[in-house]
């Protein structure tokens, strides 16, 4: 982003969370207590607002395994009143924060940071522990007869984070600042208390999730060595955000002290944590960082995926033959690796080269039937040679796994456009549009397929995309009303369906 969107974006940011909680009557200047049903709807404006405006990663195979560790840890919690959505932050500070209802953001630049998954999830623990002991909220109600400045300057700080850099942190600082005096501009970071608190409480959802909670203080001492202030947007760092990283570390040294030998030397799980971190670093890193990476790792420590993963990176760097030489060796190396072969099969997509993309994504798809980046591209391939059957069932498997991803909806439309059915063509154009943000176009293509609805089975199709595209509100205030208050059980799991393949 630019620095003028960034400031843009900050600013809207702090009007929506400002909305959520001040209606007429409160303007006048009291602030109430924070309800959870206040915490779902500023996450779910929060995480509107953020999906729009910043990068995230769309990789099935990386947002599915990040949700698998959140998942994980998640389960040692006690019962919530919303579902734990997770999603990572195409950003290279080494950074996560999680905000009220739920919503945990981990940034890409946290992943490739850590050694190993127990340090990613030791990070995903202390910021749950946030979430359930509530500390945006608790600290808002301890923060009375407050105008909107002084509200909007207290939320900037405390969920956009007040530590350094000259957009994000400063504008929350200025605004505070002019608003606030004296001891309520404490309020703009976590507390030392809370942060304590947050440690405990996530020491205590690693434990019992099974990992080592020795990589709780290993990870700050991670980021106390690194000093990884700030990344190239200048987000705060966790640092800045998440203040007394030396004192807490002692403590958590002290209570690992006391826990029985067998959990103190659980073994750190590496092999698919590594994988995940070859494939960000190739695509998410410069190419030219990457590659010296590659170049520099032995020979003798190289896997097949690092071979691929230096394939991606020349590919970045506009060196095609290199590229198809790096491939070539990942795919005798590991010919049997599902993302090797995915990874191999898209590069040749790119080239042109069908005949070569096809059995290799064909092939991964079968050894990963859950990867819907191989099942997107060979429905793609499919289409190419006309076998429009087949195309549209695949990428209707595809739509399923992500449904509210445009480019799988814009290629869906396209095909069936292609095979004759214009009425679902505009169907899904439609829903493409939507999620691509252009509700213009999206109703554009509403009212194209509205007098092509023939069959029952096509009006359902049809009302179903106009609930969708005009939704009435009543799920979300049912939800607001059932959500009680913390600790009650939620009314069910909610599937995190923002995911985006590209």
């Amino acid at each position: 982003m630019t620095h003028r969107s960034q400031i843009l974006f900050r600013l809207l940011v702090v009007l929506i969370l400002t909305a959520t909680f001040i209606n007429p009557a409160q303007a006048a200047g009291m602030f109430g207590s924070v309800t959870v049903a206040d915490e779902i709807e500023m996450g779910k404006k929060f995480d509107d607002t953020i999906r729009a405006q910043m990068g995230f990663v769309d990789d099935p195979e990386i947002v599915i395994y990040v949700k698998g560790v959140v998942d994980r840890v998640a389960r040692a919690m006690p019962p919530q009143a919303y579902p734990i959505r997770s999603a990572v932050v195409a950003n290279n500070a080494m950074n996560a924060f999680a905000i009220p209802g739920g919503y945990i953001y981990i940034f890409t630049g946290l992943i490739l940071g850590v050694e190993n998954e127990d340090e990613l999830a030791a990070v995903i623990g202390h910021e749950l522990g946030h979430v359930t002991e509530r500390h945006v909220a608790k600290r808002m109600d301890q923060m009375k007869y407050l105008n909107i400045a002084s509200i909007t300057g207290m939320v900037a700080g405390v969920l956009l984070g007040s530590g350094g850099g000259t957009s994000m942190g400063n504008m929350g600082k200025a605004v505070t600042m002019g608003s606030m005096a004296g001891v309520q501009s404490a309020f703009l970071m976590y507390t030392r208390e809370n942060e304590r608190e947050a440690d405990h409480v996530g020491m205590n959802y690693l434990i019992k999730s099974g990992y080592n909670p020795n990589a709780m203080p290993h990870t700050f001492e991670i980021m106390n060595k690194k000093r990884w202030f700030m990344s190239g947007d200048n987000i705060p760092s966790y640092l800045s955000t998440h203040p007394g990283l030396d004192e807490r570390i002692s403590y958590l040294r002290d209570r690992i002290k006391h826990l029985p030998a067998n959990v103190i030397s659980r073994d750190f799980e590496q092999q698919r944590f590594k994988r995940i971190q070859t494939i960000l670093r190739s695509r998410m890193t410069s190419p030219e960082t990457a590659l010296a990476y590659y170049d520099n790792k032995p020979k003798a420590e190289q896997t097949c995926l690092d071979q691929a993963g230096r394939g991606i990176a020349l590919d970045r760097l506009k060196r095609q033959q290199q590229a198809d030489q790096a491939f070539s060796a990942a795919l005798a190396c590991g010919p049997d690796d599902p993302l090797v072969l995915r990874e191999a099969g898209m590069f040749f997509f790119n080239q042109g080269n069908m005949n070569k993309a096809a059995p290799l994504l064909q092939k991964a798809a079968i050894l990963n039937p859950k990867d819907a980046m191989s099942m997107f591209f060979t429905a793609r391939i499919m289409a190419e040679r006309k076998d429009y059957i087949g195309a549209i069932s695949l990428m209707e498997r595809v739509a399923a796994e992500v449904p509210q991803d445009s480019e799988v909806r814009y290629h869906l439309g396209r095909i069936k456009g292609e095979s004759g059915d214009i009425f679902g063509a505009h169907l899904q154009l439609s829903y493409s549009s939507l999620y691509g943000r252009d509700k213009q176009k999206a109703e554009f293509h509403l009212s194209k397929a509205k007098p092509l609805a023939i069959t029952e089975a096509q009006k359902r199709e049809l009302e179903e995309l106009q609930k969708v595209l005009h939704p009435t509100g009543e799920e979300s205030k049912e939800a607001a009303k059932n959500s009680g208050k913390p600790g009650d059980k939620p009314g069910g799991p909610s599937r995190n369906q923002r995911l985006q393949l590209f």
